[in-house]
């Protein structure tokens, strides 16, 4: 297990990530251009933190590699469930 200093050095680059995703919404780019900057830097974001603060660095692979399947499940599931949230969400009733 890593001493304090790395978990010190991966928080400041946490809020280094932080801080290009604040300078990434002031700055104007187009809508597409900015969705994909700040999806990248969550990822990346999420990724270290992943890696670092639950400790799944310091995990076997085989640990590893059997969440990333269930994840990329899980948001294939929710791509295809969002569609029809919506879709009932329009063919509601109207209240009496």
């Amino acid at each position: 297990m890593p001493g304090m200093r790395v978990y010190v050095i991966v928080w400041i680059g946490l809020l280094v990530i932080v801080a290009a995703e604040v300078a990434a919404t002031y700055a104007h780019f187009t809508v597409g251009a900015q969705l994909a900057v700040l999806l990248a830097l969550a990822v990346l974001e999420a990724g270290i933190a992943l890696l670092y603060f639950m400790h799944l660095k310091y995990e076997r692979p085989s640990l590893f590699w059997s969440l990333i399947p269930a994840l990329v499940v899980v948001l294939v599931l929710m791509d295809h469930f969002w569609p029809d949230a919506v879709r009932l969400l329009h063919q509601r009733l109207p209240a009496p």
